[in-house]
């Protein structure tokens, strides 16, 4: 496994969690990454992604709620994530762009996916 991600669990609404996502390959080295998400029954959905250099980009739904940074010493991405809905509940899923720019929300754009990481928020 290339992308690993930690730091789900279950928590109530208002809480605030933070995602890592771990690059055993260093597939992040130079590349955008990303954060979608997959709530039981939907479709994947668009979190936030992150260029290289620059460049950042969030989903209507978690702007202003949610924070994706990266070390890039550590090959490893954040996704802080504040005020916590029940409709936030879904397993999380980091990605790696092919290029080195914010790849945003097309998931054509995304060549390595990690394993999810859920989270489960109660009312």
């Amino acid at each position: 496994v290339q992308l690993q991600a930690s730091g789900g669990g279950p928590v109530q609404a208002g809480d605030s969690l933070r995602l890592s996502c771990s690059d055993s390959k260093r597939t992040f080295s130079n590349n955008g990454v990303a954060w979608f998400r997959q709530a039981p029954g939907k479709e994947r959905e668009f979190v936030a992604s992150l260029g290289y250099r620059s460049g950042m980009t969030y989903g209507d739904s978690t702007k202003g709620r949610f924070t994706i940074s990266r070390d890039i010493a550590k090959s490893t991405v954040y996704l802080q994530m504040n005020a916590l809905q029940p409709e936030d509940t879904a397993v999380y899923h980091c990605a790696s762009c092919r290029y080195s720019y914010d790849c945003g929300g097309d998931r054509r754009l995304y060549r390595y996916w990690g394993q999810g990481a859920k989270v489960t928020v109660s009312s």
